[in-house]
């Protein structure tokens, strides 16, 4: 059963603040309304409250009905994530009339949408992770850090991956000009950190334990789902650095596969945020819904109405003719915004209370049969991965006839034709069939596989732009308009986010230093330490 996110989370951190500011109890009098340093022991709050905080920080939303800065906000999502990866991953349509259509969308970057993601999550969740792992030792509570920082790990991977170099070895709460680590770094360290805590949950996970229910809004403390996760995040950013260090890669994923907790196997593993208990906004529903801003992508209209995938009304709606219809990345929206964002295009299919997804059980078949693809000793075969992962990915989105979708060898990506009659049309992008095919070369084989992944993500988009980065799979239409002045390559597409405008307010000599570590401008169109494929 998945977790549900109660009232007690306010309250543990309206806990946090109050005794936030006291370091000594005995020096004043106890106030019988405020919780001693023995009672918040006891209730597992100096650990449980920050553990909390870290969870629900890594994606904003709107929480209780209102905008709330202890969860963040949809506008808070919007900039940390709707307006760059939901995008740049080929997942979502932009249908905004922000800006005159001059924005992030066609590269023309606007500065204070490239914050939130730094804002939000790393500004907010290192501090965090900081007074959990520091109660966490002093209470001598192993197990407590280790999950502290697989969560850690879980988030600043997707800040490195958006901006490169950031601040981490050498982070200190207050410290405004903690130098930058390379990326080399800081995967080399987000290694060290999830090798330790599997090695400090596996016995916990082994025996059934619960750490940290109450404050767990994912897993409500089940150990086991937590190593598992651990263990599928250390082969999925094994594979993220295999163009750059191979054998880096290969000893770290076969680590994964040698683990006796093993990987997340069944839907029932997904790690995601549900509330049913108070008004947890989606905020993708919010922003497709009540703002109009957001629909279906050009690239999810070709893939899954050409390779006719069972999964497209799980996704997505109906336009008004009965098909579905997506939207090119960088439209000139305002040119007819009430084409664009009326019902000629497919918008998502989605509640209010839709969860929200950290990670999904398929993609741990999906990385082994990359890996296994590669060599890799997995424990099986890239094919017996790839399609175990699609019927996974099937139960995961309600959908039906994941065998029959799996011996289709002949359906194939469709050319896209702008319902809206804007004449955005592009060709068909990719070949890619979706059975199997043990005799395709390599790289087919990596697309068909990347390609199921990118599907069954949807709608993680951070890793999926990720993995596009990497791969180059799936092959993502190109923006209609690109303003970047020539510092992005329309085929390549944007390859991270500048840094955001506030750390050169505040931290400018670090940020600088970052960009040398970085190899080249702070701009969209230079590649990250591990993005070097040759193909892509």
């Amino acid at each position: 059963m998945k977790s549900i996110i109660k009232y007690t989370f306010l309250g543990a951190l309206t806990l946090m603040a109050a005794t936030a500011c006291t370091d000594n109890f005995e020096d004043i009098n106890t106030n019988p309304h405020e919780a001693t340093e023995d009672m918040l022991e006891k209730d597992g709050l100096k650990t449980g409250s920050f553990f909390s905080q870290m969870v629900v920080r890594m994606i904003p939303f709107t929480a209780g009905g209102v905008q709330d800065d202890s969860y963040g906000s949809t506008g808070s999502y919007q900039h940390f994530q709707g307006l760059n990866a939901d995008w740049y991953s080929g997942y979502i349509g932009a249908t905004g009339t922000w800006k005159s259509s001059v924005h992030n969308g066609c590269y023309s970057f606007s500065q204070e949408w490239g914050n939130s993601m730094y804002k939000q999550c790393f500004t907010q969740i290192m501090p965090a992770w900081q007074n959990l792992a520091k109660n966490a030792i002093e209470m001598n509570q192993p197990q407590v850090k280790a999950l502290g920082d697989v969560v850690k790990v879980l988030a600043m991977h997707r800040v490195t991956d958006y901006y490169g170099p950031i601040p981490y070895t050498s982070f200190k709460q207050g410290n405004v000009n903690a130098k930058f680590d390379s990326q080399e770094t800081i995967y080399k360290r987000f290694f060290e950190e999830l090798d330790s805590a599997i090695d400090v949950l596996t016995p916990y996970a082994q025996s059934g334990a619960k750490i940290m229910s109450k404050y767990d809004y994912v897993y409500e403390g089940d150990a086991l789902k937590w190593t598992k996760l651990a263990n599928t995040l250390r082969l999925r950013l094994a594979l993220r650095v295999v163009y750059v260090d191979p054998t880096l890669a290969k000893t770290e994923g076969e680590k994964s596969a040698a683990s006796p907790v093993g990987f997340l196997e069944a839907a029932s593993d997904d790690a995601e945020i549900v509330s049913t208990a108070i008004s947890l906004m989606n905020p993708l529903y919010e922003q497709a819904y009540s703002w109009g801003e957001e629909r279906m992508s050009a690239t999810m209209d070709s893939y899954l109405n050409g390779l006719k995938d069972p999964r497209l009304s799980k996704y997505f709606k109906e336009a008004a003719d009965g098909g579905y219809h997506g939207v090119r990345q960088g439209a000139d929206v305002n040119a007819d915004k009430d084409s664009y964002r009326g019902s000629k295009i497919s918008n998502l299919n989605l509640t209010a209370i839709s969860p929200i997804y950290l990670m999904k059980a398929s993609e741990s078949y999906f990385l082994r049969a990359e890996a296994a693809l590669r060599g890799w000793s997995m424990g099986g075969t890239a094919k017996d991965f790839y399609e175990n992962g699609v019927k996974v990915a099937f139960t995961e989105s309600g959908a039906d006839g994941a065998e029959s979708y799996l011996s289709n060898s002949t359906d194939q990506p469709a050319a896209y034709t702008d319902n809206t009659g804007h004449g955005n049309d592009y060709q068909q992008p990719s070949t890619i069939t979706v059975k199997w095919d043990d005799n395709a070369d390599f790289e087919t084989n990596l697309e068909r596989i990347i390609t199921q992944k990118w599907i069954a993500n949807w709608p993680i988009s951070p890793e999926a732009w990720a993995e596009y980065r990497r791969t180059g799979y799936p092959k993502v239409m190109p923006v209609v308009r690109n303003m970047s002045g020539g510092t992005i390559d329309s085929n390549l597409g944007i390859r991270r986010m500048p840094y955001p405008s506030t750390l050169y307010e505040t931290n400018a000599e670090a940020v600088q230093g970052g960009v040398k570590l970085l190899g080249g401008a702070d701009n969209g169109g230079t590649k990250l330490w591990w993005d070097k494929n040759p193909n892509h």
